[in-house]
């Protein structure tokens, strides 16, 4: 136990450059506090101590402003950055080395039955807003930008934007963890300036048409 809690503070210290000692990190790290008490939550709901396991998350949520339902399965090095409104349902499944941002939903889509919420594979980052939702897969090594709303699969080593979420994909190339929430593609943006790239064609056709009229 006192193994993981190590390998928990070691993943704030490689991933928040804001942390600065041991007994800051133990004693003011939300996302911290909520990945332990989501352990013990999520230990009582595989013994069928149900409304135990809630009573902790709901405890947890009031102290911490993250929602982590019991029942998901979340893997090794978690870490959840600042972690307001982070939102975390019942069938979720987190792979290792993940990171998700404040106000980040892995959320269902309805009142579906069975498995209804994400599954995040090893090395994903969820960055600030996101919202994830259905039973998809966001694949390895893959970053959802900030405000996405993904509805869709998404393959490994990819990079998603937009509403509804777009995936960038970045062939052969492993995504770092690097996100820069300033530099994302820009599906809309880029969709504008293929429309002007094709006005500008028609309109230099037009011109040349009418340049031939004029010479006939």
């Amino acid at each position: 136990m006192f193994k993981r809690m190590k390998e928990d503070i070691d993943v704030v210290f490689e991933q928040d450059p804001a942390a600065r000692s041991v007994f800051e990190v133990v004693l003011t790290y939300s996302g911290l506090h909520a990945i332990w008490n989501h352990r013990i939550a999520h230990s009582l709901y595989k013994n069928k101590f149900f409304f135990l396991a809630r009573l902790v998350s709901q405890i947890s949520r009031f102290f911490t402003g993250i929602e982590i339902h019991p029942g998901a399965k979340i893997g090794r090095r978690f870490f959840i950055d600042h972690g307001m409104g982070v939102v975390i349902g019942e069938t979720c499944e987190i792979g290792d080395n993940v990171t998700v941002y404040q106000g980040v939903t892995l959320g269902g889509t309805g009142k579906e039955k069975g498995k209804r919420h994400p599954t995040i594979k090893d090395n994903a980052l969820i960055a600030t807003g996101a919202k994830v939702l259905g039973s998809i897969t966001i694949g390895e090594n893959s970053k959802i930008g900030a405000g996405s709303v993904v509805l869709h699969e998404v393959p490994p080593n990819s990079t998603v934007v937009g509403i509804p979420g777009k995936v960038k994909i970045q062939d052969g190339v492993k995504v770092t963890k690097d996100l820069n929430h300033t530099d994302l593609p820009d599906p809309i943006s880029d969709r504008f300036k293929e429309l002007e790239n094709e006005l500008e064609h028609v309109k230099k056709e037009f011109e040349q048409l009418k340049a031939e009229r004029s010479h006939s």
